[in-house]
């Protein structure tokens, strides 16, 4: 049996359940095999706010221009890591995307992430953007405000939108296989399978 080693970057906005969709594939018999017990699997995020000593913070999507030297390290950091430990399997919820969208969006700046997909991809790195219709957000916003501790970040909704729309363009600029999945319906189970079916069909799951 060949050894499974998918190499997974999940993109999206807020509200379009990357997080549920990155745990699921973490355990998913078709991505990672059948388990008869939990052990570790790596599930690492752009979105921690590891810059700063207080909750929702800054990180690597988010940082101050001041911090572009720090947000630039941890990236080639995660990157070599990959490369050291590339036949193991790797799920990434936002990533280099989420990066450019959020730092285009506030500072007008776009960074040039080409040197880092240029390392992705022969590890055989995928990405998959999730979107939602506009008209979903609302809904969306509701189930999360049930259990958010900082509900102010969706009150805008049309932060989101926008930002999806950018993130698609930015998305068709990768080099990288990418695969779109609208996650309108708010099934996370149909998604997974989506990507898990994409991953078969396009060789994603080995190294080659």
């Amino acid at each position: 049996m060949s050894k499974l080693t998918p190499k997974i970057i999940l993109e999206g906005t807020r509200l379009t359940s990357k997080t549920e969709i990155a745990f699921e594939l973490n355990e998913h018999p078709r991505i990672v095999g059948p388990r008869k017990y939990r052990y570790h699997s790596p599930l690492i995020s752009a979105e921690w706010c590891a810059f700063t000593n207080f909750p929702w913070g800054r990180g690597p999507i988010n940082f101050e221009p001041h911090e572009e030297s720090l947000a630039m390290e941890t990236y080639a950091t995660w990157v070599r890591m990959f490369e050291l430990q590339r036949y193991y399997s790797w799920i990434v919820d936002r990533f280099h995307i989420s990066t450019r969208a959020y730092q285009l969006q506030t500072y007008h700046k776009d960074y040039d992430f080409r040197w880092l997909e240029e390392r992705l991809a022969p590890l055989n790195f995928r990405m998959v953007l999730l979107t939602r219709s506009p008209e979903s957000f609302a809904a969306a916003r509701e189930e999360r405000l049930k259990v958010s501790g900082n509900p102010s970040q969706y009150d805008n909704l049309d932060v989101f939108i926008e930002q999806q729309e950018l993130m698609r363009r930015l998305v068709r600029e990768s080099m990288l296989p990418v695969l779109e999945v609208d996650i309108s319906d708010n099934s996370v189970p149909a998604a997974v399978e989506r990507i898990a079916d994409w991953m078969e069909s396009t060789g994603g799951l080995y190294m080659p």
